[in-house]
Order: C-alpha cells, then sequence, then structure tokens
C-alpha cells in the first residue's frame, strides 16, 4: 500500500517544527492530525472530523472555541491598538483587567503584576518574594520550600520549584535548591492516603520549625498537582499549609495556572478552603484560551516594600515586551463577562455531579488504580497489576494507546504516563461530559485487555 501523502501544512510541520514535550524521532513518524479550525468544545481537523476538546487545547479552552463573545471583543480591540508598553504608559484594558482581577480574587490580594504564561507568573512571585526579604532587612531568609511532584513551568526558577525528575533532572546543575516536601497526593496505595496527607504536614511543620527563619516562601499547587498526573490533595491540607506558614512568616505562593477560572469547581481552588495567599498566579484559563497572558496577584505589604526613591533602588527590575498585551487584556475581559453573563461558576454543580456519576464504572476496570477528581479535572491512572501495585513498563505506553484510540472515536486527550487526562472546556454539557467519560472507558477498556494492540507505539508523555 502506497505511503498516505501528507497535506502542505503536515509536511511544512514535519520539516520545521519541534514541538514541546515530544520526542520528535517518534513525531516524525507519525501521520499528524491538523487542526484547522474550532466550534464550541470540538476541535476539526484539516479534513472536517470533529472531535471533542477533551482537555481544553491544554486547559486553557473555558467557554469553547470560536465564542462570538471573545471574538468580538479582539475585533473591536484591533481597531483601537494591538499593544502598547507598560514601561512609562497606561493600558485602558490592562488597568481594567487587574481591578476586575483584584475584586474576584482572594482578600488581601490587591496588586497585579502581568506578564505572558505561567512560568513567567511563578518566576515573577519568586523574584517579588525574594527581592523583599533584602529590602525589609530579613536577609537570612533566602529559602524556598517546594512540594515533591510539584510543577510550575519550564525556565530555570521554576524548574528549581518543580519536583518532577523526568522532565527537568538534566538541569539540575542550573537551579537553586529548594527544601522538599513530601507531597499529600503520593502514595503507593489509596488505603494510605490519609497517612501521605499526615506525614507531609508534620514534615512542613518540623523545617519551619527548624528553618523558618531562613524560609522566604513556600510554592504550591492548590488542590490538584496537575502535571503530575492531576495528583488531588485531601481537603483541609491547604488550609493547614497557610496556617503554618503564617505563623512563621513564610510566604505562600499558590499557583492556580492549571486550578483558576472555575477547573475545579470555584473560581479559584483557594476558595474552598477559605485561604488568601501572600502571592497568586493565573494564566491557561484567564484569556478563555485566545491569547498568551499571566497575572501575579500580591498584598499590598509586598507591593509598598518597593516604594522608594531611584536612589534606593527598590525598583522591581522585571518585565516583558508583551506585558499587558491589549488584545490579550481585552479577550480576558471579555471571558470573565462570560462567566458573569452566563452565570458559567453557576452551572458547574450539576456538571460536576453528572461528570463524578459518568466516571464511576471506569472506577471498576481491572486495570484502574485510581480515578482522580477535583471538579471538572480527572487524572484517571493505571497500573498492569492493581492488587500488587506493579506498573506498565515505559515500552507498553497505555496512556497513549488510550489516547490513540479515543482519538479514533472523536475525542482528543493526553496522558501522563501511565494517567489519563481529562481537563474539558466548562462550556462542555452533561451530554457532551459524558460522552467524553464513555469514550475513555471504552479506550481504556480496549488499550488495557486487547492483546498486541498497537504494539509499536512509543511512550508519548505529555
Amino acid at each position: 500500500m502506497a505511503e498516505k501523502q501528507l497535506s502542505q501544512a503536515a509536511q511544512w510541520d514535519h520539516e520545521f517544527v519541534w514541538h514541546p514535550f515530544t520526542q520528535m524521532q517518534d513525531w516524525l513518524a507519525q501521520e499528524p492530525v491538523v487542526i484547522e479550525r474550532g466550534e464550541g468544545v470540538f476541535l476539526i481537523d484539516e479534513n472536517g472530523k470533529k472531535y471533542y476538546d477533551g482537555v481544553s487545547s491544554l486547559w486553557v479552552n473555558i467557554h469553547g472555541h470560536n465564542h462570538p463573545m471573545l471574538n468580538q471583543a479582539l475585533k473591536d480591540q484591533i481597531d483601537k491598538i494591538a499593544h502598547s508598553t507598560l514601561l512609562g504608559l497606561v493600558s485602558p484594558p490592562s488597568a481594567q483587567l487587574c481591578k476586575e482581577l483584584v475584586e474576584l480574587a482572594p482578600e488581601g490580594l490587591d496588586k497585579v503584576f502581568l506578564s505572558d504564561d505561567g512560568s513567567t507568573a511563578i518566576e515573577v512571585a519568586i523574584k517579588m518574594a525574594y527581592q523583599y526579604r533584602q529590602q525589609v532587612g530579613q536577609t537570612k531568609k533566602t529559602k524556598f520550600i517546594a512540594l515533591n511532584a510539584g510543577y510550575h513551568g519550564d525556565t530555570l526558577g521554576t524548574v528549581s520549584v518543580g519536583g518532577i525528575q523526568l522532565f527537568h533532572q538534566v538541569f539540575h546543575n542550573l537551579l537553586f535548591k529548594p527544601l522538599t516536601l513530601p507531597s499529600p497526593g503520593v502514595y503507593a496505595d489509596v488505603a494510605d492516603r490519609d497517612k501521605a496527607f499526615e506525614e507531609s504536614l508534620a514534615e512542613l511543620e518540623r523545617i519551619l520549625n527548624e528553618e523558618g527563619d531562613e524560609i522566604t516562601a513556600l510554592v504550591m499547587e492548590p488542590l490538584v498537582q496537575a502535571a503530575a498526573g492531576m495528583l488531588v490533595m485531601p481537603h483541609g491540607y491547604l488550609k493547614r499549609v497557610r496556617e503554618l506558614t503564617e505563623a512563621h512568616d513564610v510566604f505562600l505562593i499558590v499557583d492556580e495556572v492549571a486550578t483558576g477560572f472555575g477547573r475545579t469547581g470555584k473560581f479559584f481552588a483557594c476558595e474552598h478552603e477559605g485561604v488568601s495567599p501572600d502571592f497568586m498566579t493565573l494564566s491557561k484559563g484567564i484569556t478563555g484560551g485566545y491569547m498568551p497572558l499571566a497575572a501575579t496577584l500580591t498584598t499590598k505589604r509586598v507591593f509598598d516594600a518597593f516604594l522608594g526613591t531611584f536612589e534606593e533602588k527598590k525598583t522591581f527590575y522585571h518585565g516583558h515586551s508583551y506585558t499587558g498585551n491589549a488584545l490579550a487584556c481585552a479577550v480576558a475581559l471579555a471571558s470573565l463577562k462570560v462567566f458573569r453573563d452566563e452565570k458559567v461558576i453557576d452551572q458547574l454543580p450539576a456538571k460536576v455531579d453528572a461528570f463524578t456519576k459518568a466516571l464511576e464504572p471506569i472506577k471498576s476496570l481491572k486495570h484502574v488504580k485510581e480515578v482522580r477528581q477535583r471538579g471538572l479535572i480527572v487524572g484517571i491512572e493505571l497500573e498492569k497489576d492493581v492488587a500488587t501495585h506493579e506498573a506498565y513498563r515505559p515500552n507498553d505506553a497505555v496512556g497513549a494507546k488510550v489516547a490513540i484510540l479515543a482519538r479514533e472515536q472523536g475525542l482528543i486527550c493526553r496522558p501522563i504516563g501511565d494517567v489519563v487526562i481529562l481537563m474539558p472546556p466548562l462550556a462542555s454539557t452533561v451530554e457532551q461530559l459524558e460522552d467524553m467519560v464513555r469514550i475513555v472507558g471504552e479506550s481504556i477498556q480496549r488499550a488495557t485487555e486487547e492483546e498486541g494492540l498497537l504494539e509499536d507505539l512509543r511512550p508519548i508523555i505529555l
């Protein structure tokens, strides 16, 4: 049989594009799916085939593709100006967006520093926290605490406070070394969940008692450690971390890049436990999946420490060329209006409940270790032998097999190793959510129980 001719876009892709988190040797041997457009919760390829966007185009899409209000916001803004620098000038969309973010954020987060993506938002928080300590005379406070299995981006600062060795171990000599806290979401057996919770908090208390006067901040994802495989934290963990850090004057930096904007069932994950951090970082869903944008929110206490004369050199010397981009801020404002007008958060409880019920049968599948869910975030962990916790070999590529089988049925999902991820747009209907889960369940059964299926497939990590 003659090899199928690739489309022009696919040919150019193979010749010129280097994809993120992708082993390109494997990629170049594949016939890629070329997405030309989107409608609602669907992606549509160059042949007209429709797929559920089961991971919201890497967790960014909130209201569906081609939303008329978001489209119009971009059209209206482009007739005014696409971008002007925030260095020495004011941009109305960015000013209004910062105002609205403060109004939505947990109490005390009164200042907003805009940047471009989740990594830069965390870099800003790390640098602000560190510089604050130096400027208020707390010069011994130079250390950070980070959770193992955490992920905060791929710049060197964010890699330093990350805990996924597969992604970052090659760079270890370039990084600063944080104090590491065991994650409450990491346990060999589901029965050990409570033990992991208690051990993590006990270790945090020990670290703070022994070294609290040397620690600048603790960095963590609230409720869900996303890139680690949607590891869900027990209720009360975030609140207790806040209490302990506050008692030792250690800043809490909360990374809401993946969990913000309704993903967990509330607007921000911090709301579930009534936590007000010292820094909160946002990106991904901030523009509804339309434009790159990020924000780091912090307190007036932090902001005021940077005020001074030029000679005092207290300025925060950090910025990006596209900081406060007018197009991105305009569409972010439109996204917040959609949240209000379409009562998105009010509709989530019914959707989350339906999602939970639809996932129930998957828990009993032979090779499913655990189904982890928080709101419309789901990670389904697969094991070769659930009773003995024997893992699949990397070359079994079971997560990738599930994703390929799901794609054949019209659902785009991406695994993290042997964890199958679902994070659909909040705009998905109950019926669409149930259909996505059905496809995933059937794909898991085939991938784990049919001998010899897709034997030549190499692993796809993310």
